[in-house]
This record gives structure tokens, sequence and C-alpha cells, in this order.
């Protein structure tokens, strides 16, 4: 496969942005032992370049000007944050060309759950909600009955749900997050959005086989430097799949907007790719492709984003009516039509 280097002319769309935090913030999940905890992050034996804490504040105006720093470095035009984050709120109203909101639930208190997403719905205009299955204590799966009522509120408000799959970093059990449980999800809810964040591992082609399946899942690069993508995830954008994967970082926990961006440019995408992981994929599920316009940066002339479904926010029409798909292009895993 040739390699294609990366345009420099889309405004990036991140699904998984933040602010930094003072190092006396604990972000490790309630449910890690306290023998087990992260210190500068709740899964720090994973990473070697953690962002240092030293300098960072509770003053949001500071925070909202870093990240936005490093966004406007980069060429990041919108960034998805979390309401849990006190900046995240102030950032969006302050600047609502660039930060676009999610909440974060758990699915144990079902009643405030379904109240905390239409709240913030109603009160800020959320663009999705998130989930981290293995970080509830007790834990639940991605299947869970306790969750049915957060997907049932998703859909009926055309919200996407961005849910951590896979293996978790920090250390609690795995069991909540395997990605076979998305199954009975996606069945049960067909007109549900769901993204898969943090990488699916060990289960990259099990994720890439229920993409297949379908129309409403999708999956974020969130949390993994690009030289670490797996490759199923690498071959299915290629080929089948072009629609369904969608840029998602780390910053500022790790690794940052710079590492990533400079790594982006050895991910070998084929050049049709390229629009639709940046930002087309990213404004469809969001419901930002009509509703938000942003410049590419440097003021340049943004490139054309991709083919945007017709059909209804994120579900995407299986079949031959597809153009990325052609009888001579191999669907991962020997799938073929």
């Amino acid at each position: 496969m040739p390699h294609v280097t990366r345009p420099d002319d889309i405004s990036a769309i991140d699904t998984l942005i933040g602010f930094r935090s003072p190092a006396d913030v604990d972000r490790n999940p309630a449910n890690v032992r306290p023998s087990q905890r992260g210190d500068r992050h709740p899964a720090d034996y994973m990473y070697r370049d953690i962002p240092a804490t030293a300098g960072a504040t509770d003053d949001e105006t500071v925070v909202i000007a870093d990240t936005l720093s490093a966004m406007d470095r980069n060429g990041v035009g919108i960034g998805l944050v979390a309401t849990s984050h006190p900046a995240a709120v102030v950032a969006a109203a302050a600047h609502p060309d660039r930060f676009v909101l999610a909440s974060q639930v758990d699915a144990r208190d079902v009643v405030g759950a379904v109240r905390e997403i239409r709240g913030a719905h109603a009160d800020h205009g959320i663009r999705a909600v998130s989930t981290f299955p293995a970080g509830t204590s007790p834990q639940l799966r991605i299947d869970d009955a306790a969750w049915y009522a957060v997907y049932a509120t998703c859909v009926e408000l055309g919200l996407p749900v961005f849910v951590t799959v896979g293996v978790p970093g920090p250390r609690v059990p795995m069991a909540g997050q395997h990605v076979e449980a998305i199954d009975q999800v996606m069945y049960d809810f067909p007109e549900l959005v769901m993204v898969m964040r943090h990488g699916a591992e060990p289960w990259p082609d099990l994720a890439v086989k229920l993409m297949l399946k379908w129309p409403g899942l999708h999956y974020s690069t969130s949390a993994f430097a690009p030289k670490h993508y797996p490759r199923a995830i690498v071959d299915y954008a290629n080929t089948r799949g072009v629609e369904k994967i969608i840029y998602g970082g780390y910053h500022p926990y790790a690794p940052e907007l710079d590492r990533i961006f400079r790594e982006l440019d050895d991910v070998p995408f084929r050049d049709h790719v390229w629009g639709p992981f940046l930002r087309a994929n990213a404004a469809r599920v969001l419901g930002l492709d009509r509703a938000v316009a942003v410049p590419a940066p440097n003021g340049a002339t943004p490139a054309s984003p991709g083919r945007v479904s017709r059909r209804r926010r994120g579900v995407l029409p299986p079949g031959r009516d597809d153009p990325t798909c052609s009888p001579d292009v191999e669907p991962p895993g020997g799938m073929r039509r």
C-alpha cells in the first residue's frame, strides 16, 4: 500500500480532548485498589511520556488557553470535552466554535444518569454521552440492563454514546468492557450510535466484525499514540470502514497533541481516508456537519471532508452503495459480501 502523507488543510475534530489539572487531582477510578493506583495517570505504567503537572492551575482561563494553543499548533478546529472537568462548560460557552460537550454518566444511578443527560442537553446542548463500564463499582457490563435507560435516552435525543471498550488501562477487572457485549446492545437498539473508545484490545478484529455488522457502530482512536493504532483498524479504514473510524486523541493526559500529530504523518491511511477520519465522520456523528463550520488552519481552503451519509446521524448504509467498497478490495478478516 503506498504511503500517503497526511493533508495539512483539514481542520480536525478531536473526539477526546481535555484540560490540564493540578497534581493533587486524583483521576483514578474509585474501584482501583489503593496499592495499585497510578500516580500521574491511572494507567501510568502504560505511558512513557505522561505530561508533567508542574505549573498546572485551577484557573479556567489559563487551562482553556493552553488547550486552544495546542489545538491551533496542530490544526484541530473543534474538541469534544467532558462536562466533568470544571473548565469544559466555561470553554464551550466562551468558544462555541471550538468546543462541544459530552456528559459522562454512571448507570449505577439510572435515574440520576438519565436526568444528567436530559439536563445537560437542555442546559448546555451536549453533543454526546460517554461511559466507562469498568470504572464503576460494582462494574456494569456494556450490555447490563442498567445501561439500557442511558442508551434509550441517547436514541431519543439523537446523541451518540462513546463507550470505553477492551482491557482497561487502570488496574481493574476487564469483564465489564468485553467487546462481545456490544453485539446484544446494537441488536436491542438498532437506532443507537455507539463509538468504541480506547482501543478495544485485545479484540480489534472482533470490533471490525461488529462494525461491519451494525451500521451505527464506530471506533475512535482515543488514548493511542498513532504508531500503536491496531493494524486491523487501519486496514478497515482503508477498505470498508472509511466512514466508521474516527480520530480521537488524549491531550493533555497522555499522549499530547504535538506527539499525536507528528506520528499521524506515518499512519498508512489511503488518501481518501484522511478527510473522513480527521473530520467528516466526527462531524456527522456529533451532528456538526451542518451546525458548525470552522475554517481550515492557516487560512487554507478546507479539503473535502468526504461523503456525508444522507441517512440519520451516524448510521451508514450497508452494502454496495458505499463507494469505498470495490470488488478488488478484500475486506478485513477474509469476509466477503
